[in-house]
């Protein structure tokens, strides 16, 4: 998996993507509206705070791997910063905008990302987030996207991005490629190596019982 990003790096260029559409005027941004929009606490999770010395760091580092481009305008000699995930990664707008949503608010299922996903592209049809899913999975230049187990309880998968790696649940199981097949799951197999484990262990006692027992009855055969 190449370009792997940290949490500050994952926060920096999907403030990037959701201002370019919620706030063009504004955009391409200067680092103290970077640094406030990865701060900031809608649309969020998780709430962040941090300082802008991190925010250059993270943008050095996003310059290398040619996600983010200084852009230094006619009217200003302050230096601002845009993103370059779609020339990158070649998405087209709904694609960049269930990623950017799974980069800002972490795990999602696909209805969670119909509802977040529209104030940043429009979804015509409730099946175009799964199509942009799909592509995300299926991207040409590497799988951006994978599909979580369901949790218990839970009706609808959920799915996370893989710019920032291995995908590690609350549990720190690892989550990616985790199929919907019950048999596969960790807790069942888990369940099964203890009930194994119990049933391994009634056995020996049964065979103890057993041969107390033979050894009893021989008494009487004396």
């Amino acid at each position: 998996m190449s370009k792997i990003l940290n949490e500050v790096e994952v926060r920096v260029v999907s403030s990037l993507v959701e201002k370019q559409v919620t706030t063009p005027e504004y955009y391409p941004l200067t680092l103290n509206a970077l640094t406030q929009a990865c701060n900031q606490k809608s649309n969020r999770e998780p709430i962040v705070s941090f300082d802008e010395p991190e925010i250059v760091q993270a943008l050095e580092s996003l310059r290398e791997k040619n996600l983010v481009y200084v852009f230094y305008g006619s009217s200003s000699r302050v230096p601002k910063y845009k993103h370059m995930m779609p020339e990158v990664f070649h998405l087209d707008g709904q694609e960049l905008a269930v990623l950017c949503v799974l980069m800002l608010r972490g795990p999602q299922t696909a209805g969670e990302l119909r509802e977040r996903a529209n104030r940043l592209a429009e979804f015509t049809t409730p099946g175009d987030v799964e199509e942009a899913l799909k592509s995300l999975m299926e991207n040409e230049s590497q799988p951006l996207v994978t599909k979580l187990a369901r949790r218990q309880g839970q009706k609808e998968a959920r799915y996370a991005h893989m710019l920032g790696g291995d995908v590690v649940a609350e549990n720190g199981v690892d989550e990616n490629f985790v199929s919907d097949s019950p048999v596969k799951k960790f807790g069942d197999a888990e369940r099964v190596a203890k009930l194994e484990s119990e049933v391994d262990a009634l056995r020996a006692e049964v065979a103890e019982l057993r041969q107390r027992l033979t050894d009893f009855m021989k008494q009487f055969d004396a």
